[in-house]
């Protein structure tokens, strides 16, 4: 799959499809940042859909998340923000980032953008919002299997 992005949105390539562990940093309700090292079947979860790490907490809670793949002993940042600006996020997290997940809990930050949703070609929130629906593997099934 290829990304798309229309806005300006400084991307990084760390997971690149490698299966490792994550850790993310969290504003708690008092307003202080705590680290968490996900569970054994969290990180199962986010190798395989590494978009669900920003799915899988409240909205303003998320600020960073790190990545350390399989055999290595560095911690790289994988997505970062501050209040609303996006500072870095994965192509790998872009990927299988959809739109309901954006519209739901990032709409108040650079990952909400109609021209990207128009750029994609994106009509519901099911599509993807960075991969054209044409670059889509199901999409691609369903087309042949059409034909």
């Amino acid at each position: 799959m290829k990304l798309t992005i229309a806005n300006r949105i400084n991307t990084c390539n760390f997971i690149a499809n490698r299966k490792g562990s994550f850790r993310v940093v969290t504003k708690c309700r008092a307003g202080f940042m705590t680290i968490s090292e996900c569970r054994d079947f969290d990180n199962d979860l986010y190798s395989n859909h590494p978009a669900s790490v920003l799915a899988n907490y409240k909205k303003g809670a998320l600020q960073t998340v790190e990545f350390k793949a399989d055999g290595t002993e560095s911690w790289l940042t994988v997505f970062a923000r501050t209040g609303k600006k996006i500072h870095l996020v994965d192509e790998e997290i872009l990927k299988t980032l959809d739109i309901g997940t954006i519209n739901q809990l990032w709409y108040n930050t650079e990952l909400y953008s109609q021209e990207q949703y128009a750029a994609v070609g994106a009509k519901t929130w099911a599509d993807l919002a960075y991969v054209r629906k044409e670059d889509t593997p199901q999409v691609n099934q369903i087309i042949n299997q059409i034909k």
